[in-house]
C-alpha cells in the first residue's frame, strides 16, 4: 500500500513541477530569444530528457557489470518507444477532450502548429532510429566510434533548431512566472531559479517513481524484465507526457507536439551514442521488438501526417502501439 501512495505522490509531484517548469521555460524561451517552436523541441526538450540521459550515462559508464550496462541500453531503447506510443496517443487523447470543451465554449480550433516541420523531423527520427537498430544486430570493429555520429546529429538537428525562423502563427501568450506572479517581466535569475528547482524535483520525483514501480510489479505478479521494459519507460518519460497534458490544456498544442518531438530526437542520439561508445550494443529479442514497434509506431504518424489525417482522434491510437508491444513482450520474457 506505501508503493502505491508514493506511486500517486510522485505522478501529483511531476505535474506540479511540470507546471512550473513549462511557465519557466517559456520566459527562458523568451529571455534567449528563440523561436516558440524552439522552447518545446529544445529547451523543453533537453531538460525533461536530460535525467533519463543522466541514467543512461551512469549505467553505461560506471556500470560494474553487464547488467547495469543492460539497463543504460533498455533506458535507451525504451524512451523512444513510450515518446512514440504513449506520449502521442495521451497528447491525441488530450486533443480530442480538449477539443470537446473548446467547441461547447464556442472558441475556435487551435493551432497544431507546422506538421510539414513535425513530419520532417520524424523523418530524421525514424533514420537515425533504424540506423541505431541496425547496428543493434551486427558486430565489427570500429562500430563503438560510430557513437560520436549520433552526438553529431543531435548537434545539427540543435543548431538547426535555433537557427530556425519564427512563425508569427506559433506566438503564444506566456503567463506570469510563478515565483514573480506580480511582475510583467520576471528578473532572469527567478527565471533560471524556478527552471533548475522544478527540475530537480522532477529527476527525484521520477526516480521514486521508478523505484515505487519496481517494488509494485512483483506484487502484481510481474517479472522484473517486464517491469523494466515495459513500465519503466513511461515512468522515465512522465515529465514529457506531463507537459504535453498541460500545453495542451493551454490551447499551445504545438508546444506540446513540439517537446515529445525534440524529446524523442534526444533520445534517438544522446544515449545512444553513450550506448554505441561504451557497451557491445548487441539486442535480443525484447530490445528488438522494442525497435520495431517504435519504427512501425512512427511510421503510422508519417502517413497521418502526410495524408492530411494528423487530428487528435488519430492520434490517440498511438497508444496502442504500446499495447502491442506489452501483449508481444510478455510471452518472450515469461
Amino acid at each position: 500500500m506505501l508503493h502505491v501512495v508514493i506511486l500517486l505522490a510522485c505522478a501529483v509531484a511531476i505535474y506540479l513541477s511540470c507546471e512550473w517548469f513549462v511557465n519557466a521555460v517559456e520566459w527562458l524561451g523568451l529571455r534567449l530569444k528563440v523561436g516558440p517552436l524552439a522552447v518545446g523541441t529544445v529547451l523543453a526538450a533537453f531538460g525533461t530528457a536530460l535525467p533519463e540521459s543522466v541514467v543512461t550515462f551512469v549505467a553505461v559508464v560506471f556500470g560494474s557489470g553487464p547488467e547495469q550496462k543492460d539497463i543504460g541500453v533498455g533506458a535507451a531503447m525504451g524512451g523512444p518507444l513510450a515518446l512514440a506510443t504513449a506520449a502521442y496517443g495521451v497528447t491525441g487523447f488530450m486533443l480530442v477532450t480538449n477539443h470537446r470543451r473548446r467547441a461547447e465554449a464556442g472558441s475556435g480550433d487551435e493551432r497544431l502548429g507546422d506538421t510539414r516541420k513535425l513530419a520532417r523531423d520524424q523523418r530524421w527520427f525514424l533514420v537515425i532510429f533504424a540506423v541505431k537498430v541496425t547496428l543493434g544486430l551486427v558486430t565489427f570493429a570500429f562500430k563503438p566510434w560510430l557513437g560520436l555520429l549520433f552526438f553529431a546529429a543531435y548537434g545539427v538537428y540543435f543548431w538547426r533548431e535555433l537557427r530556425a525562423e519564427s512563425d508569427p502563427r506559433d506566438e503564444v501568450e506566456i503567463g506570469p512566472l510563478k515565483l514573480q506572479p506580480r511582475r510583467d517581466k520576471p528578473a532572469t535569475w527567478a527565471v533560471v531559479t524556478q527552471a533548475t528547482v522544478t527540475l530537480v524535483i522532477i529527476f527525484g520525483a521520477s526516480q521514486l517513481f521508478v523505484h515505487a514501480l519496481d517494488k509494485i510489479g512483483p506484487m502484481l505478479g510481474l517479472p522484473a524484465a517486464v517491469t523494466a521494459l515495459l513500465l519503466a519507460p513511461i515512468a522515465t518519460e512522465l515529465p514529457e507526457i506531463m507537459n504535453a497534458i498541460i500545453w495542451v490544456r493551454q490551447g499551445k498544442t504545438h508546444l506540446a507536439l513540439a517537446n515529445i518531438s525534440g524529446a524523442m530526437m534526444i533520445q534517438a542520439t544522446v544515449p545512444s551514442g553513450l550506448g554505441i561508445l561504451f557497451t557491445p550494443w548487441r539486442f535480443d529479442g525484447p530490445l528488438l521488438l522494442s525497435g520495431i514497434v517504435t519504427m512501425v509506431a512512427m511510421s503510422f504518424l508519417l502517413f497521418a501526417l502526410t495524408s492530411g489525417r494528423f487530428t487528435g482522434r488519430t492520434l490517440t491510437w498511438a497508444a496502442a502501439f504500446y499495447g502491442v508491444f506489452a501483449v508481444c513482450l510478455i510471452p518472450i520474457l515469461v
